[in-house]
C-alpha cells in the first residue's frame, strides 16, 4: 500500500492554483447571456404586474408568462466568479477576482494603489 505524504506548502499551492471546472464556467456564461436576452421581457411583465387596476385573471396570466421564461434567465441565479480561476467564493466585486488571486496580484504590485496593510 502506497501512502502519500503531503507537506503543507505543496498542498496549499495546489489548492490556490486550481481552477473551476470549465463546464461550470461555461454554464455561468450561458446564464449571463440568457439574463441579457430575457431582461427586457421580464421587466415588462413585472411592470404590468405592479399595476393595481388588474383583475385576478390577468395577474394569473402574467404570472404564468413569467414562469414560462427559462429559469436560468433569472438574475438571482447568476454567481460572481473570479475572472482568472472561476472560483465562486471569496470574490471581490470591484476587481472580479477571488481573494487568493487578488492577494497574489497585489503582492506583485500590479494593482495601482493597493498595498498590504501594516500597522
Amino acid at each position: 500500500m502506497i501512502r502519500r505524504h503531503w507537506n503543507c506548502l505543496s498542498n496549499l499551492t495546489f489548492h490556490l492554483n486550481r481552477m473551476a471546472k470549465l463546464s461550470v464556467i461555461e454554464r455561468e456564461k450561458k446564464r449571463a447571456k440568457l439574463m441579457l436576452k430575457y431582461a427586457k421581457k421580464r421587466s415588462e411583465i413585472k411592470k404590468q404586474l405592479k399595476k393595481t387596476d388588474l383583475n385576478v385573471e390577468d395577474k394569473m396570466i402574467l404570472r404564468t408568462k413569467l414562469q414560462k421564461l427559462p429559469p436560468n434567465s433569472i438574475p438571482v441565479r447568476r454567481r460572481n466568479r473570479c475572472g482568472i480561476t472561476g472560483r465562486p467564493r471569496g470574490v471581490y466585486r470591484k476587481f472580479s477576482l477571488s481573494r487568493t488571486k487578488l492577494r497574489e496580484i497585489a503582492m506583485r504590485g500590479e494593482i495601482p494603489g493597493l498595498t498590504k496593510a501594516s500597522w
